[in-house]
């Protein structure tokens, strides 16, 4: 029996082995790729240090309506809608829109009693975010049309805006931004090191993200709440009824030829979870709505890489204008299909592929011979062999050569991981400096605290990707029990 173990494990060796060379160089191909559609996100990040997009103060002031969808928000809708009403824009150009999905609390009643409009929705199989927003608009088309307003703004319930929120969207508004994002800050930073990171997220998503590509009339992304969109892109409804709406969105709007644009002056404030087993439900639901608009999207985005049938050709238009509104347009395109493209999970299967599954194979095969397992792709590996000179493994062929570099591969990994979480830690470091001024105040130990907290963000998003690949998910509220209001953050 042990001789013929050792026989099927020598004939299985020699055809991985085989497929080792093969498989490296096209995963070194998939790299090379995968390192393209990350080329343009450190320029991002050193244009987003310096500058954002100006809007000059707006001549005409829009008629909007304002959307909030809301299940079982009693404790806060109130607060939000006391912060629109408190708004310095004129207020007969506002229309505050609530849908109560599926609720068993007082949201509709209180809604009304603050005096916005609010509709019921009552169906247990319809329990998205985007089919609350699918119901509303029907409901809107019916009794006003959609066109009779200029734009909509969406806002979860928890949130509560500036005073000079919406006088700010309109100066974006009034530019000919037919989309716009805005400055996301947080009502509940140091509640705990579980807000803490999401406040440092979407504060990092400004200064990576928003910021250059809104200066470069790109188009950015949404995230979820807090943006104004022209009536024209839901003329015919609202459509996006994945567990993340917001990327289906963006992505469908830079496929159609909009650049999504960001307002630094327009601030709103959010809350975030304080609860780790919360905070894991909402990220495996963002992992799964990023796979489904990926899967929904993804080809559209890439084919209008190449084949761009949206931008207009107008009849007094120079060449050169048509030939630069179609490169820009492409590579919004691009950026936005690179913004979706699962990496993670394609370098995940690359590592297990070759170098978990082939590679130890090939090893046991041929042996290792002086075999580095320090890679100086960290500053942690740089210190590391700095001080103490390469690390190297030799080892004969063999079945025990198999296992070991396994387990190599495993702590190789591992390394890396150890290094670019301190390396992340500097991310946080650089938020708190840049975005001092608008931070509420929090004492330096919780700082160095979040400092430290801050890269399990990303640690959690890479995971419930995995996961989220495999598992049904389906889409839970997010309890708020925040009563901060917008005179409590004012007087701060």
């Amino acid at each position: 029996m042990y001789i013929l173990a050792v026989n099927l494990f020598g004939s299985l060796a020699d055809i991985m082995s085989r497929a080792y060379g093969p498989a490296l160089a096209i995963s070194g191909m998939i790299g090379t790729l995968m390192a393209l559609f990350v080329i343009q996100d450190k320029p991002y990040k050193v244009l987003g240090l310096f500058v954002t997009r100006k809007f000059k103060r707006a001549e005409h002031n829009h008629k909007y309506a304002i959307l909030i969808p809301a299940r079982n928000e009693e404790t806060v809708i109130g607060n939000l809608i006391n912060s629109i009403k408190k708004q310095d824009y004129p207020q007969d150009l506002i229309t505050i829109f609530v849908v109560a999905d599926n609720c068993t609390d007082n949201t509709a009643q209180i809604a009304r009693e603050k005096g916005a409009i609010c509709y019921e929705h009552h169906n247990p199989d319809e329990r998205t975010k985007g089919f609350a927003l699918k119901y509303l608009f029907e409901q809107i088309q019916r009794d006003y049309g959609i066109t009779s307003f200029e734009g909509y703004f969406i806002f979860d319930s928890d949130n509560l805006l500036k005073k000079d929120y919406i006088s700010r969207m309109n100066d974006s508004f009034d530019a000919g931004e037919k989309i716009i994002t805005s400055y996301r800050a947080t009502k509940n930073f140091s509640e705990n090191w579980i807000a803490s990171t999401y406040a440092l997220h979407w504060l990092r998503s400004i200064r990576t993200r928003h910021r250059a590509r809104s200066f470069l009339h790109l188009a950015t992304n949404i995230q979820g709440t807090g943006f104004l969109f022209a009536s024209e892109i839901v003329k015919d409804g609202w459509k996006y009824t994945s567990l993340t709406e917001d990327r289906a969105l963006t992505a469908d709007c830079v496929v159609e030829g909009y650049e999504i644009s960001y307002n630094d002056e327009a601030i709103f404030y959010d809350e975030q979870p304080v609860s780790l087993k919360v905070a894991l439900r909402q990220r495996l639901r963002w992992s799964k709505g990023h796979l489904q608009a990926f899967a929904e999207s993804g080809w559209g985005l890439f084919k209008n890489i190449f084949i761009d049938t949206h931008t207009q050709r107008y009849d007094d238009d120079k060449w050169y204008n048509y030939t630069w509104r179609t490169i820009r347009h492409r590579f919004m395109s691009f950026d936005t299909f690179a913004q979706l493209l699962p990496k993670n999970i394609i370098n995940i299967f690359r590592w297990i592929i070759v170098y978990l599954i082939l590679y130890p194979f090939f090893c046991s095969q041929f042996g290792l011979d002086n075999i580095r397992i320090l890679y100086n792709s960290t500053w942690l590996a740089h210190a590391i062999t700095h001080i103490f000179g390469d690390i190297t493994v030799s080892l004969p062929a063999g079945a025990e050569t198999y296992v070991l570099t396994i387990l190599i591969e495993i702590w190789v990994r591992i390394y890396y991981r150890i290094g670019l979480y301190f390396f992340k830690t500097l991310e946080a470091v650089y938020l708190f400096i840049i975005e001092n001024k608008r931070m509420p105040k929090i004492s330096i130990w919780k700082k160095i605290l979040y400092c430290f907290t801050w890269p399990t963000f990303d640690i959690i998003g890479r995971y419930t990707q995995y996961v989220a690949l495999f598992k049904k998910v389906e889409w839970k509220p997010i309890p708020h029990k925040s009563e901060i209001t917008i005179d409590d953050i004012s007087q701060d």
